[in-house]
Formats: C-alpha cells, sequence, structure tokens
C-alpha cells in the first residue's frame, strides 16, 4: 500500500535536493501515483530501466487532445483549451505528425550546423563576462546563464533582441505549473505569448529574413508541412525549450562544481576534460527533471504496476540519473564519469532536438567562466539559494557570485 506523501514541488526544500525522495521512491514505490494538473491520475515513474522504457513505449502518447472523443473534448475546462495553440508542435504529437514537425526543423539543429556557432557563443559569452568582471560580480541566471541560450535561439528565430526577457518570463510562467492554481495564473501568460507569437509570423510574412521563422513560414505556405497553429506552436516551442535547459545546465552546474571544488579544480587543470564534465553536471544537477506527461492509450504494466488507460506518466529523470542500479556511486560528482548514458535530454523518437545546441552552449559558458575566474564562489551559502518551482525544470532562480 502506498505510504509516502506526493511531494510539493513549489517547496524550496524539496526543490534544493529531491534526490533523497527519488531514492525512497526507486526502492518502494518505482511506479508512484499523484494527482495531475486537472486532478486526473497521473504516475511517477523513477528507476532508470523503466525510465527508459516509458520514453520508448508506443502505446504512452504525448498528443493527449488528440486522443479524446469530441465529448471529452467538450468538457475541457475553458481555460485548458488556451494551451491548444501553443501545442500543436512536435513534443506534443505522435508519429506521423510527429515525424513530419520534427524532419521540418532538424536540418537547422544537425551538430554540423550547430557548431558553426561556436564563435558566437563564445564572443557573447566573453562579453557577458567582460561586464561582469567590472562589477566583480554577478547574479550568474539572469546576466549569464539566461543571456547565453535565450540570445542565441531568438537569434536563430530572429526574435528582436529587445523581447528576449519578455517571452522569457512567458516561458517561465509556464514551466512552473504544479497544479491548478499555477494554471490558472498562467492563463494571463499563455493569451500574451500566443498573441505575440501570432504578431512575430506576420511581422516576418511581410518582412522576410535569413532565419529559421522565416523558413518556417515558407514551409508553411508550401502547403503540404505546416498548418497556422502548428505554425505559432512551434516558434513557441524551440523559444522556450531552446533556452530553459540550458539555463538550468549553466546555472545548476556551476552551482555543482562550486559546491565539490576538487572537481572544479579538476575542470581547471585539464580543458579537455569539459565534455565529459558536461555530461556528468548534465546527470548530476538533472536540468530537467521530470519529462512532460505522457498519455495512456491502454492500460501497461510498469515494475508490476498497471497503469490504467486514459492515466497521465511522468518520467522523471532526475531520478533515473541517479539510480544507483545503473550508475556506480551516483551522488558522487565525477567530471570524468565513463559511462554516463543519463536520461537528461531524453530517448526515443522525442530525444530533444537541440541537445548539440545545450552541449556546445554548456561547455563554452561553464569553461570560459571557471578559466577566467580563478576566485568564482558563491555569495551567499548555498542553503539560502532561491530555487525554480514547479513539476518540469531544476535550478535556482538566482545565483549571486564574487569573481574575485
Amino acid at each position: 500500500m502506498q505510504t509516502l506523501m506526493p511531494p510539493d514541488f513549489n517547496s524550496q526544500r524539496f526543490k534544493a535536493n529531491p534526490f533523497p525522495f527519488y531514492a525512497r521512491l526507486r526502492e518502494e514505490a518505482p511506479v508512484f501515483r499523484i494527482k495531475g494538473f486537472a486532478n486526473e491520475t497521473g504516475w511517477m515513474v523513477t528507476r532508470y530501466d523503466d525510465v527508459n522504457r516509458v520514453l520508448k513505449h508506443a502505446s504512452l502518447s504525448k498528443d493527449r487532445i488528440g486522443n479524446m472523443t469530441p465529448e471529452q473534448r467538450a468538457r475541457m475546462p475553458w481555460f485548458v483549451k488556451l494551451f491548444e495553440p501553443l501545442s500543436q508542435n512536435m513534443l506534443s504529437r505522435d508519429p506521423p505528425d510527429h515525424t513530419r514537425l520534427r524532419a521540418l526543423v532538424h536540418k537547422a539543429f544537425t551538430p554540423r550546423l550547430i557548431e558553426r556557432l561556436r564563435s558566437r557563443v563564445q564572443t557573447l559569452s566573453d562579453g557577458l563576462l567582460d561586464k561582469a568582471q567590472r562589477k566583480g560580480s554577478m547574479d550568474l541566471v539572469a546576466e549569464y546563464a539566461l543571456v547565453v541560450p535565450v540570445t542565441i535561439i531568438a537569434d536563430m528565430l530572429g526574435v528582436p533582441s529587445g523581447d528576449y526577457r519578455k517571452f522569457q518570463r512567458w516561458s517561465n510562467r509556464l514551466t512552473s505549473n504544479t497544479n491548478m492554481r499555477d494554471v490558472l495564473f498562467s492563463v494571463p501568460s499563455i493569451v500574451m505569448f500566443t498573441r505575440y507569437l501570432r504578431k512575430l509570423v506576420e511581422q516576418r510574412r511581410s518582412s522576410p529574413g535569413d532565419d529559421l521563422l522565416t523558413a518556417l513560414i515558407q514551409a508553411e505556405e508550401a502547403g503540404d508541412t505546416l498548418t497556422p497553429d502548428e505554425l505559432v506552436s512551434m516558434v513557441f516551442l524551440l523559444l522556450v525549450a531552446g533556452h530553459e535547459t540550458t539555463v538550468n545546465l549553466i546555472a545548476g552546474g556551476t552551482l555543482a562544481l562550486l559546491q565539490h571544488p576538487e572537481q572544479l579544480e579538476r575542470l581547471r587543470k585539464d580543458p579537455g576534460l569539459i565534455e565529459p564534465a558536461v555530461e556528468e553536471l548534465l546527470r548530476y544537477a538533472s536540468p530537467v527533471e521530470i519529462s512532460t506527461e505522457r498519455f495512456a492509450r491502454e492500460d501497461i504494466s510498469v515494475s508490476g504496476v498497471t497503469i490504467p488507460r486514459g492515466d497521465l506518466v511522468f518520467a522523471v529523470l532526475a531520478s533515473a540519473n541517479r539510480d544507483e542500479r545503473h550508475f556506480e556511486d551516483p551522488n558522487t560528482l565525477d567530471l570524468g564519469r565513463e559511462p554516463n548514458k543519463h536520461v537528461s535530454f531524453g530517448m526515443g523518437i522525442h530525444y530533444c532536438l537541440g541537445a548539440p545546441l545545450a552541449r556546445l552552449e554548456g561547455r563554452i559558458a561553464i569553461q570560459t567562466l571557471v578559466n577566467r575566474f580563478p576566485q568564482l564562489r558563491l555569495s551567499k551559502p548555498a542553503e539560502s539559494l532561491k530555487w525554480r518551482t514547479g513539476i518540469l525544470m531544476r535550478g535556482p532562480k538566482k545565483l549571486p557570485v564574487s569573481l574575485a
């Protein structure tokens, strides 16, 4: 019988260190029943092998709305319907629509094309750190970890630079939901973000540019690839997913290094370690704590627990990344860990399309930071840091650091 209580994803204590709770779940209740945003039944899956299976399971759909009957759709709360225009993207679709949508943007995120952004990311990182050096301190989240990925993905899409903070604020609101109250409070952000994206699309229709948004619009106008709602939703996904993971990787990864000075010094002495180091920081910090929900199209069994048709399934990436059945000394930060098959970018057909970009940004931003500032340290105790709330993301809200 289930005796553990579900976690409070808005609790600072929990978000600062959810790993002991997930360890208990792996041992006592690896498939753990919770309530979703609209009081529907959901299941948290926590063991590595089970998470891997869930992420690839053909009977788990990402398109919950598409699997509803007309009667079920009619009974949806009015505010849930507001999310629909922003959910017509590849992350919320199953094949063949997922295959079609993913193929449309895949060419913009190949490792070869992402590598061409290396000098841009390096120049941007250097400029931000030049500014911080003159002050001698900074909030590493707002002044660095956020600015690098937001600038790059906005540049790729052709979003005006003056709008970066605006869409990031909406993004943060929409990824912090844990209950019905949060969803209701996010309604204004949904409306403003949708309105902004439609206006942006119309501006680019009349003034095409050399950017990904123009390419998507031209594909839509070809008539066989994107609907207008899919176009808006794809831009939404690319803007949000294009920076959220990397913000938490850079900030959470830097915090982990500062809390493990021996590993930080190891990286400084061996710059060639940066690639496995970032993989380990992705595993250890788990910037995406829980994957977006999946929907059971039929009864499925996971670790002896039957998940009924219609229930939601949440793969807990942060738990899988600390599973002692798969990782030796999983709670130890080891920048040279090998092998390191973490699940921070997911698995299966929904594996993160932007993984090469996130890795590039993380490697450059973290290595540039630690190499330039040998005296880098926290400006306040780690125990007093505030963490982002919400079920999906994990990272500090602010990270005040001294540079000298």
